[in-house]
């Protein structure tokens, strides 16, 4: 598949990524108005009512910061995620959320783990081990890109006990990208081919160009100059008329 039939920039590259924005700052005011205590609605381990967590935590965030920190990531990951890998996009972001959060509930602390950060770790996983399974220069790029970008979040995957931020939840994520870079399938890219050379069944001896080049590199037999009929040239002649200036008193 040509690249170029298959990157295109459509209206849901943007629309569904600023609508889970919308969502989960949307999700975030209505908590906080009305103390709904929404918290407790995350995923809690290993307990049956945890459970509803693996839906509900994505949406839910402890304060100001944490739901910060996770929208810009979120809206620029999902947005690459939905111009690259537009027919497996959905499938990404939907069985991400439920995979990365039943891991969460199996092997998590007892607490609430809540954020979009599972699904964060999810798509940065996702994409950087997609594209180097790909081998397309385009993807390959991407992937870099995303290391630059998001590479220090390997650190927070690691055990710490201490802590309020759940490497649970972020390994979890981290996993659950992985196996989807293995498992869903993309399409063959092909890069565009320019040039004659390029072509599968190109044939340097048939080229003219190349039958100037021996083996070495060396330029030999050089193009023998076709005659030309000579054509005749018209004589052209100039008159010039010469006027002399006034004087002026």
């Amino acid at each position: 598949m040509q690249d170029f039939n298959h990157f295109k920039f459509t209206p849901s590259n943007w629309i569904i990524p600023t609508f889970l924005l919308l969502l989960i700052w949307f999700v975030f005011y209505i908590d906080t108005s009305f103390n709904l205590h929404l918290n407790e609605h995350g995923i809690l381990p290993r307990t049956f009512s945890g459970l509803q967590g693996v839906l509900f935590s994505p949406f839910l965030h402890g304060d100001f910061n944490h739901l910060a920190n996770n929208s810009l990531p979120l809206f620029l990951l999902s947005m690459a995620l939905l111009y690259f890998y537009r027919e497996i996009s959905l499938k990404v972001l939907f069985y991400g959320i439920l995979f990365s959060g039943f891991l969460t509930w199996v092997i998590a602390r007892d607490s609430y783990h809540i954020g979009a950060s599972g699904l964060i770790y999810v798509l940065v996983s996702f994409i950087f081990f997609k594209g180097l399974i790909t081998k397309y220069y385009r993807l390959m790029a991407l992937s870099l890109t995303v290391v630059l970008l998001y590479g220090g979040m390997i650190w927070y995957v690691f055990p710490e006990i201490n802590t309020t931020i759940s490497w649970e939840g972020h390994l979890a994520g981290l996993i659950t990208g992985f196996i989807f870079a293995i498992k869903f399938k993309t399409p063959d890219y092909i890069e565009n081919l320019k040039y004659d050379w390029q072509q599968p069944d190109f044939i340097p001896e048939n080229d003219k160009f190349m039958q100037r080049f021996d083996e070495n590199g060396n330029f030999i037999n050089p193009p023998i100059e076709e005659n030309l009929e000579e054509i005749p040239t018209e004589i052209v002649t100039y008159v010039y008329d010469f006027k002399e200036k006034k004087k002026t008193k």
